[in-house]
C-alpha cells in the first residue's frame, strides 16, 4: 500500500512523505529526493523498493513543490536549511521506520540521488539509527557532513562525466573515507550525472542503471538483511 502520510520530527512538526509499506517485520528505507521535488520518478523508485519487500518513506523536504525547470530546482535546494532537513526531518523519517508501522523494529537505511544523495551523506554522518546507506551522484560540502565521520555501510553510485559531483569529488570522498570502519563500496560508470532518471531521457543510461540497481539491491540484501 502507498500513500501520503505526516511524520513527526523530533522537535514536534510534521513532515510529509511518500510511504510505501512492505512485509511486517522487513527494514525500511529512507528515500531522499532530488532537486526537483517529491516527484513521480521519485515515488516510482520508493514502488521499486517497495516491489523488493522494503517499507519506503520519501520525506517531501520541498513541502508539495516540485518543477521540471532546473532554475527553480538549483533556487529551491538553495533555499532548503540543510541542517534542519538533517536533524529533523531525515532523523524523523528514521525513527518513523524504527518504531511504526510494517519496519518497526527492522533495521532502517537511507539512500537518495543527486540532491538527496548529498543529503544520505549528510544522513550517514549525523542521522542515528542508521544501519547503511547508498548514495548517487552527490556529496555535501565537508564542512557540514565530512564523509570521514561516517561508521556505518556505505555504497556509492558516480558519474564518470559529471561536472557537479566531480570524479575528482569522488576521490576526495574515498580518500576520506579511508579510515572507514567499513570501507566504502564506491562504483564509477560511463555516464553522466543523473543516468539513473529515466524521466531525463537526455542523461539516462539504462544499462549504467540496471547496474546500479542490481548492485544496490545486492548492498541492501547484505546491509539489511
Amino acid at each position: 500500500m502507498s500513500q501520503m502520510i505526516q511524520f513527526a520530527r523530533p522537535d514536534g512538526q510534521q513532515t510529509p512523505a511518500y510511504l510505501v509499506e512492505g512485509p511486517a517485520g522487513r527494514p525500511g528505507i529512507v528515500l531522499i529526493q532530488e532537486w526537483w521535488g517529491l516527484n513521480d520518478h521519485i515515488k516510482g523508485v520508493a514502488e521499486r523498493l517497495g516491489s523488493l519487500g522494503y517499507t519506503v518513506l520519501a520525506p517531501d523536504l520541498f513541502r508539495g513543490r516540485t518543477t521540471t525547470s532546473a532554475d527553480e530546482a538549483n533556487h529551491m535546494m538553495t533555499g532548503l536549511d540543510f541542517a534542519d532537513a538533517t536533524h529533523q526531518d531525515l532523523q524523523g523519517a528514521v525513527n518513523f521506520l524504527a518504531t511504526q508501522g510494517p519496519s518497526s523494529g527492522a533495521p532502517v537505511g537511507v539512500m537518495g540521488f543527486c540532491m538527496g544523495g548529498a543529503l544520505t551523506v549528510a544522513a550517514a554522518v549525523h542521522v542515528k539509527g542508521l544501519k547503511a546507506a547508498v548514495c548517487f551522484y552527490g556529496i555535501p560540502p565537508a564542512e557540514f557532513a565530512n564523509p570521514a565521520a561516517i561508521r556505518i555501510p556505505f555504497q556509492g553510485h558516480f558519474a564518470q562525466q559529471d561536472d557537479w559531483c566531480t570524479p575528482a569529488a569522488v576521490d576526495a570522498l574515498v580518500q576520506a573515507m579511508a579510515g572507514a570502519p567499513t570501507p566504502p563500496e564506491v562504483h564509477r560508470y560511463p555516464a553522466q550525472h543523473a543516468f539513473f532518471n529515466h524521466s531525463r531521457p537526455e542523461v539516462y543510461d539504462a544499462a549504467c542503471a540496471e547496474q546500479a540497481w542490481s548492485r544496490m539491491q545486492v548492498f541492501w540484501q547484505a546491509q539489511l538483511g
